[in-house]
């Protein structure tokens, strides 16, 4: 029954966030994280219903849509990243190069293990996938939080509330995997009512928090531009500099 009551009152959120998103026209502005709660809330009936009228297939929708949803809950994260740095446009295309490269070697290195039946290997390979991921997500939003922190910029009611919500949830994943790893027996006889209601409590810092669109404050940052301006001209003086060498190495 507990559980039950969780489950709706998680999925009434979901559904409250997604109207209120399309009323306030937030959809627009983040289009990943709204399509991420709507396969999230969409995701919640359809294993509902196969448990309840087909059993037998439950393990395989659970584990394939466990693997769609941790792709596009990778894109949450360039979603942060976008609407973060809108300001600074040459910064965002740096770092969405990176977490394109980082999140795509993790992709395709589990890709190229693929052997066996499908749904056995995505449920092996998911449990891999959705740790090392979560650890760069982890990493990744610590840097900008830091970086935001450090140059006092200001995130935006909107852009907080997604970013301290999905922190928390990555924050609850990880916590899980370090509990698996030490096997920590009477934590774990818990841990599911930890996590359920700790999902309620993203949702409900997103229900705040996304209520009504709240403007972001202009307010830029000089000493960032110009610390990514010298970072620029620094890497490109070091790449030509390299190359200058190359070419001397190659003449001799």
């Amino acid at each position: 029954m507990q559980t039950m009551t969780i489950w709706w009152v998680g999925t009434v959120l979901e559904i409250t966030l997604l109207v209120r998103g399309f009323q306030g026209k937030l959809v627009r502005r983040f289009p990943v994280f709204y399509f991420y709660l709507l396969f999230v809330a969409a995701n919640d009936f359809l294993r509902m219903a196969v448990y309840r009228w087909s059993a037998s297939r439950y393990f395989e929708v659970y584990w394939i849509t466990q693997f769609l949803g941790l792709a596009i809950g990778s894109g949450v994260i360039f979603e942060i990243y976008r609407a973060a740095l809108r300001p600074f446009p040459g910064a965002a295309r740096m770092a969405r190069f990176l977490l394109l490269v980082v999140f795509g070697a993790i992709f395709a290195r589990t890709l190229a293990t693929r052997s066996g039946d499908l749904i056995p290997w995505l449920a092996s390979s998911s449990l891999m996938l959705e740790r090392n991921l979560r650890i760069v997500q982890a990493c990744a939003l610590l840097t900008l939080v830091t970086l935001f922190l450090w140059y006092a910029i200001p995130f935006g009611r909107n852009l907080k509330g997604i970013l301290i919500g999905y922190s928390l949830f990555v924050g609850m994943s990880i916590g899980q995997y370090v509990l698996w790893y030490y096997r920590w027996t009477p934590i774990n006889a818990v841990w599911p009512n930890v996590e359920a209601v700790s999902y309620l409590l993203v949702l409900s810092v997103w229900t705040a928090t996304l209520w009504s669109f709240q403007p972001v404050p202009v307010v830029g940052s000089l000493q960032f531009q110009n610390d990514y301006q010298a970072l620029v001209v620094s890497t490109r003086d070091q790449f030509r500099r390299t190359l200058a060498r190359l070419g001397w190495a190659a003449r001799a």
